[in-house]
């Protein structure tokens, strides 16, 4: 080459699979680069001739639709000059001939995003192919707010592509498993869509907290066509049921290429494709079950339940609710809006429930600032709070000459907010994480964070709770509360509600009240028992029966007496509605000697025969194997139209197999020939789905080895 020659770039190598070990990156299903911001990375410069030290070559990381520098979304980095104003660094590390080797180091407050790489080298611009860098939070750089000082739970909140959504109810809580499939083709371009269509402004891309909040409304298609719609009535025909749903990975990637809501989901759809946007972005996140979670409209605290003479629950009557769980996101960052001390978790929820400033979208709200009663903290606090501390009333409506009377016959304190649940680090476990929401009840911490909750929401009436009730419901904010402190038993009256056989469908449901008193003395107890066929979100579709009893009770003394309920009452009803159902229980109890009043409610799960897999438990890289499930119909009734649903990351996509009708005794088995093309340990998800059953899930995990 003559010394004048001019200086071109004749290709990059971007070293990929060096720097994505480095960053955690390498499950990323994708062409491109994917870095982390805040560490470093490697490209090597493949150049017309050898690199002199007169030489002008400027390496240009843009993002957004017009990168300039002073908005800080162009960075023109040359390796003579060390660091850029915007807080990247370059540097050579060696140059070799026409081979020049380079180390960039994006800066820890960096916008996250899609970058476009160019190099000029003197006067000419080399593009390269492939030249979209994606550059994401990095929970594993000290200088990132999403940082978390535990590699365990980086493996688990950033990286795990499955894990279990926890519902059911407080009786009866179970797992559900579910793919997150963060790293599964067109994924992360399907979050980068979600960036680009949340028209955050390229400066707020460096915060997690408008990233997360703005995903929060974007993952439901309320106000702006988001990626799902939810869908509570019972019947979705014209899309997919939400129990059906095994992951993300299908909604993400049908929202991506159409463009258009996915049709339908609820709460734990809802968060379970949160956590994959979230883990996809790079900020540590993971699902919160919150079981008897109330939705408080009105910000009082209470939820009001209303009951008819026979003890039936009237669910038109309530704008408040009761979801025998409701699933959430926490997310890990610094909160560097808000004063010190509520770093750490962040509550947020995509489930489209209340507008927040005008829109579907909920949190970061601190979990610390929720357990200490500050919920003047943005965003959303006083919701949250509610949706873990607020009280249950129940009300008798009685028409007396025509009008509608109102009795109280029931206030629970401590049944709201309980069993909160996560999955374990590193563990196919529930975690109990109730302690990180609220303090115990009734200890001294919780009596002063709900005084300074009630501080806050309702700064006229610093009366904490439903203690101190006013006098009937939905009495005026302004009426003066009359203080009703907690009654205290002279008869010691103590309700259960138990079943007394395994909840099959088909089969009779025998439940059963047990009505205890512990004190000395003769006790009169009228009891009303009502037993319904319920959604997980609290609305009732069929009454099945009621029983009205007086019992004698003397001293220490118990009695049990049975509900019990036909298949034909309720078949029906299990087969024409398309979510899975449970079973709720509300009994009644008053004393007539003390005119004392007590209620119970207790919602529990059907039970289902099990879904067997058989596979070896370990199996080669790019080697067949077959995996086998296998199922027995142990109920008394035939299970129509069933579907087999199977789905393992890495190992094969989601496939569907149609069982027809299932009869009583008779065994279906299913076969699918597959080969993993990756490494380490990985899950198969199996699902069976019929008009009586909604959904039968099974997990079983195999070691890929070399």
């Amino acid at each position: 080459c003559f010394p004048g020659t001019d200086l071109k770039v004749t290709g990059i190598d971007f070293l990929k699979s060096q720097n994505c070990i480095l960053h955690h990156t390498d499950a990323y299903n994708i062409e491109n680069l994917v870095v982390r911001r805040g560490q470093a990375f490697l490209l090597q410069l493949n150049l017309s001739r050898e690199l002199k030290a007169t030489d002008k070559l400027s390496l240009r990381f843009g993002i957004g639709e017009k990168p300039m520098k002073v908005r800080g979304t162009l960075m023109s980095l040359n390796p003579r000059k060390e660091q850029d104003l915007s807080g990247w660094h370059i540097s050579f590390i060696k140059s070799n001939g026409k081979e020049c080797l380079l180390s960039i180091t994006s800066s820890p407050r960096a916008p996250v995003g899609k970058y476009i790489l160019n190099v000029k080298a003197g006067t000419n611009i080399y593009q390269p192919p492939n030249n979209a860098i994606y550059l994401l939070f990095n929970p594993w750089c000290k200088d990132d707010v999403v940082f978390l000082d535990d590699e365990a739970q980086r493996k688990e909140y950033v990286l795990n592509d499955t894990g279990y959504i926890y519902v059911g109810s407080a009786n009866s809580i179970y797992g559900k498993p579910w793919n997150f499939g963060q790293f599964e083709e067109f994924i992360l371009d399907a979050c980068m869509y979600l960036l680009d269509k949340s028209n955050l402004k390229l400066s707020d891309r460096r915060d997690p907290v408008p990233v997360t909040r703005a995903m929060s409304a974007l993952v439901n298609a309320n106000d702006d066509r988001g990626v799902l719609l939810g869908n509570w009535s019972g019947n979705y025909s014209n899309g997919t049921s939400p129990t059906d749903w095994l992951g993300s990975i299908i909604i993400l990637q049908k929202y991506y290429k159409t463009k258009q809501p996915v049709l339908y989901g609820q709460c734990w759809v809802f968060a379970g494709v949160l956590t994959t946007v979230m883990r996809c972005l790079g900020i540590p996140s993971r699902c919160v079950s919150n079981f008897n979670s109330a939705h408080d409209t009105n910000d009082n605290l209470r939820v009001d339940i209303y009951l008819n003479s026979s003890g039936e629950p009237l669910t038109s009557m309530s704008f408040d609710s009761v979801w025998n769980f409701h699933v959430w996101n926490d997310v890990w960052m610094k909160r560097t809006d808000l004063p010190t001390g509520f770093d750490g978790w962040q509550a947020i929820d995509s489930t489209p429930q209340e507008q927040s400033q005008g829109i579907f979208r909920c949190g970061p709200c601190s979990v610390k600032a929720v357990r200490d009663g500050d919920v003047y903290l943005p965003f959303d606090s006083t919701f949250v709070y509610s949706e873990v501390n607020a009280d249950e009333v129940y009300w008798m409506a009685k028409d007396v000459n025509g009008k509608i009377k109102y009795t109280k016959v029931g206030t629970n304190t401590t049944s709201i907010g309980v069993n909160i649940s996560t999955k374990a680090v590193g563990q196919n476990k529930r975690q109990d994480i109730t302690a990180e929401y609220k303090f115990p009840e009734g200890s001294k911490e919780e009596r002063m964070a709900m005084q300074r909750a009630m501080s806050f929401i309702n700064p006229s009436r610093p009366v904490p709770r439903a203690r101190y009730i006013s006098a009937g419901p939905m009495a005026d904010a302004d009426s003066k509360p009359m203080a009703q402190p907690e009654v205290v038993s002279k008869s010691g009256l103590h309700l259960e509600i138990s079943n007394k056989a395994a909840l099959y469908p088909g089969n009779p449901l025998e439940l059963a009240i047990t009505v205890k008193t512990s004190n000395p003395g003769s006790w009169t107890v009228k009891l009303l028992g009502s037993c319904q066929l319920q959604s997980y979100t609290g609305k009732i579709e069929a009454n099945l029966g009621c029983i009205k009893e007086t019992v004698k009770l003397g001293g220490k003394a118990e009695m049990q007496i049975p509900l019990k309920v036909e298949p034909d009452v309720y078949m029906k009803t299990l087969v024409s509605v398309e979510d899975e159902l449970l079973i709720q229980v509300i009994a009644i109890a008053e004393v007539q000697e003390t005119n004392d009043k007590f209620t119970k409610e207790v919602a529990v799960n059907f039970e289902y025969p099990p879904i067997t897999v058989e596979m070896p438990e370990t199996a080669k890289l790019n080697q067949e194997f077959t995996c086998a499930f296998i199922f027995k119909n142990k109920l008394k009734v035939p299970l129509d139209n069933c579907k087999l649903l199977v789905e393992g990351l890495g190992i094969f996509k989601m496939s569907t197999f149609d069982e027809g009708d299932v009869q009583p005794g008779k065994i279906i088995k299913s076969e699918i020939i597959c080969t993993a093309t990756r490494l380490g340990e990985k899950k198969i998800i199996a699902k069976l789905i019929s008009d009586q059953i909604k959904s039968i899930s099974v997990e079983k995990a195999i070691t890929i080895v070399k």
